[in-house]
């Protein structure tokens, strides 16, 4: 099978995503890195593309000069990666599939709700692939757990508590630390800080567990560092369209913790937890029976599960291949294979209503509002 050529904007050296994307879309053979304008300085990104094999012509200064160089290529990129900061995530997306291409974006994807639906309905226009990189929901047993919900062994979902709560913005006297300082600038971050940045993931991995979308929700934002204009721990409850109620926490003050993303999921006849921390198992206790601990690798999982671990029992798989799972859906999709759960635009521009329904009902004291984007009520 001939691989599919892979390009990327931003993720250059020193990035902190940007090895997550590398090593999982070349994980599995199914894409070559062929192109990338891979940073904000010309020069550098050109150095560092091609020091990590992306030909001369193909080291890009720019994203501008990266659409120009491939468009028209008889062999140019089938996918391309948006791994920039978030303000800028909105043009180069609508840019590159408006030119043909499929797209990864980073989370968010859009900064408003208005630039998600103008992506979603440019997605279907031209028939390409507008996926985001919720690669939490690629871990093969968050897979389990959202086949295990659809198959009904949990009864219907009544209560769903997330969150994703880390310390590692919590020493004030590092505030001003560039790669600390944007995610509560809104210039750069948009109208959300730790709600956009982590509380996001919390809130798509429940939907995408219970097969349901957010509906209403009260949110309580606070800015615990006073130099910080926006929030840097949230509170968040919401109810989906289904009648599951859940509750979400989010915070980058919490010391303590070091990644701190998991998820509960409360049924009528069951109940599960999966933790990022502690990826390769499901915690799964039956309505008056044991609790159960179901490991990646084990017989009987769900197909996705199987097709989707790569080593065997007791063997750890972690954020990468979480991230080459995404990368495989997407080589899948391009070849005209469906893949259920590969996150796309309409995720997308539901995140972004959450997150600017959120902050207005933050302002508001909590008042509960409807979350859904316009193009879906």
């Amino acid at each position: 099978m001939a691989k599919l050529k892979w390009g990327m904007i931003g993720g250059g050296e020193g990035s902190q995503i940007g090895p997550a994307h590398r090593l999982g879309a070349l994980a599995d053979g199914r894409f070559e890195f062929a192109a990338g304008a891979l940073d904000h300085r010309a020069d550098a990104g050109r150095d560092y593309a091609q020091r990590l094999g992306i030909a001369q012509d193909r080291a890009y200064g720019d994203w501008t000069e990266m659409l120009v160089g491939e468009k028209d290529r008889a062999d140019r990129v089938d996918l391309v990666t948006v791994a920039t900061p978030n303000a800028t995530h909105f043009e180069i997306t609508k840019s590159f599939l408006e030119a043909g291409f499929n797209v990864l974006c980073e989370k968010p994807m859009t900064m408003t709700v208005e630039e998600g639906e103008a992506i979603v309905g440019i997605a279907e226009k031209t028939g390409k692939i507008c996926a985001v990189n919720y690669c939490y929901s690629a871990y093969p047993m968050v897979r389990q757990a959202r086949a295990m919900v659809q198959s009904g062994e949990l009864g219907k979902p009544r209560l769903v508590v997330t969150n994703f709560s880390h310390g590692h913005h919590g020493d004030a006297t590092d505030a001003d630390n560039p790669r600390v300082r944007w995610r509560y600038d809104p210039a750069m971050a948009g109208v959300s800080g730790q709600f956009a940045d982590c509380g996001i993931h919390a809130l798509h991995m429940a939907s995408f567990i219970c097969n349901d979308e957010v509906e209403t929700l009260s949110a309580d934002f606070a800015s615990t560092i006073s130099s910080r204009e926006l929030e840097d721990d949230a509170m968040v409850n919401f109810r989906m369209s289904g009648g599951t109620v859940g509750r979400l926490w989010t915070s980058s003050v919490a010391i303590g913790r070091q990644h701190g993303f998991d998820i509960q999921v409360f049924g009528e006849t069951g109940g599960l937890r999966w933790a990022s921390e502690q990826p390769n198992q499901l915690i799964y206790t039956p309505v008056g029976g044991r609790t159960q601990i179901i490991e990646k690798g084990e017989s009987g999982l769900s197909e996705d599960a199987q097709r989707l671990s790569r080593v065997s029992i007791a063997h750890p798989e972690g954020f990468p291949l979480a991230v080459a799972n995404i990368y495989c859906d997407l080589a899948d999709a391009i070849a005209g294979e469906t893949r259920d759960g590969l996150p796309n635009a309409s995720d997308g521009v539901r995140s972004m209503a959450a997150v600017h329904t959120a902050v207005a009902s933050a302002k508001e004291g909590g008042v509960w509002m409807d979350a859904r984007p316009s193009i879906f009520k």
